[in-house]
């Protein structure tokens, strides 16, 4: 396999076991570098392995359904790895404010669904993820939330 291929496998598996339907969250360790960087439009960036962790117990805890998938064959490139992915879930969960300033908190359970859409790039260095930088369609998520109004 080329390194653009091992590079598409170690994305595959990232977006299936963090990003997928059933978190593994021993996929962090395993394939995020240590210092991995997690970058979105919607949240505060996280960094390292703990604080990427953190954030998704706290996504999941408050949208336990939450699943996102691919909607397009990856691209690669050298150390790049893109994809489109499209995805949500129910805020049946804990009260969640983990969005950037200016958005208000999400109380407890408030039944609200979202689904949106964005790309990501990733950069795998030697098999471990060094930087995951996503542009999400977080208007329309925060639309659907209820934590923006649609004018």
């Amino acid at each position: 396999m080329s390194k653009e291929d091992d590079n598409k496998a170690v994305v595959v598996r990232w977006f299936t076991e963090f990003w997928g339907k059933e978190v593994n969250l021993a996929v962090v360790d395993e394939i995020a570098a240590p210092d991995m960087l997690l970058k979105y439009s919607l949240h505060e960036p996280r960094r390292g392995h703990a604080d990427i962790k953190a954030f998704m117990t706290d996504f999941r805890a408050a949208f336990p359904d939450l699943n996102f998938w691919g909607t397009a064959d990856l691209i690669a490139e050298g150390d790049y790895v893109v994809g489109q992915w499209e995805g949500g879930g129910t805020h049946t969960g804990a009260a969640f404010d983990d969005f950037l300033v200016g958005y208000e908190a999400l109380p407890a359970a408030s039944g609200r669904t979202m689904h949106f859409t964005g790309t990501t790039v990733l950069k795998v260095v030697h098999g471990r993820i060094v930087e995951e930088i996503g542009l999400d369609d977080g208007l329309t998520a925060m639309t659907q939330l209820g934590l923006v109004k649609a004018a």
